[in-house]
């Protein structure tokens, strides 16, 4: 009886776990708010952050403790508004860094064009994730972008607005890291795309 006790407790607690690091599938809005008390390297502008920041971490500090997500823009990039000719341009890096909010594909573009600039070595991408679409309130959703980086010959993935703050990594195959995101966010994953560039080509 013992035994048995022990074991459903064993269970219990492997199912918390698994529901804990499960994200809610029809967001893909950040799971906790910004985390003001991370260090951060200091910089008054986006200008002085490209003088300061050195890595991928300097960036990924920086959006753990400032980036909010925008729901109501999320609406508007949406495939259903956007086939609609709604003109919603994707935010240049300084624009976000004065805003501090916006959606995946503006969180990717800052930390993209960012490392590019203060690490290129690094060989920042795009990482385009097409997920089975979802509708919600009328709209189509399909499309989540993050960042992909190289470091000693791994692969890692950062600036998810699902998750900022997170580095995931390092990795040998883009695939490997797909297949475990898939299953943290609970949605099917139909392809994915390094790209150089967010605009379609």
């Amino acid at each position: 009886m013992y035994k048995l006790v022990i074991l459903l407790a064993f269970l219990a607690l492997s199912v918390c776990a698994y529901i804990l690091h499960t994200a809610n599938p029809y967001s893909d809005e950040l799971e906790y708010a910004e985390d003001s008390t991370v260090p951060v390297k200091s910089a008054s502008s986006y200008k002085k952050a490209l003088q300061t920041w050195k890595s991928p971490e300097d960036i990924n500090d920086w959006i753990t403790a400032n980036f909010s997500y925008d729901t109501a823009r999320a609406i508007r990039l949406s495939e259903t508004q956007r086939t609609k000719n709604e003109s919603v341009s994707i935010y240049s890096p300084s624009k976000f860094f004065e805003t501090k909010t916006g959606v995946c594909v503006d969180l990717s573009r800052f930390s993209v064009e960012t490392l590019r600039k203060i690490n290129p070595h690094s060989d920042p991408k795009y990482l385009m994730i097409e997920f089975d679409p979802i509708q919600i309130g009328g709209d189509t959703f399909r499309l989540h972008w993050l960042v992909s980086f190289r470091r000693n010959g791994k692969a890692y993935f950062f600036s998810d607005s699902k998750r900022p703050g997170h580095i995931a990594g390092p990795y040998n195959y883009t695939q490997t890291f797909v297949d475990e995101y898939e299953q943290y966010r609970g949605r099917k994953i139909i392809s994915f795309r390094e790209l150089e560039s967010y605009q379609k080509q």
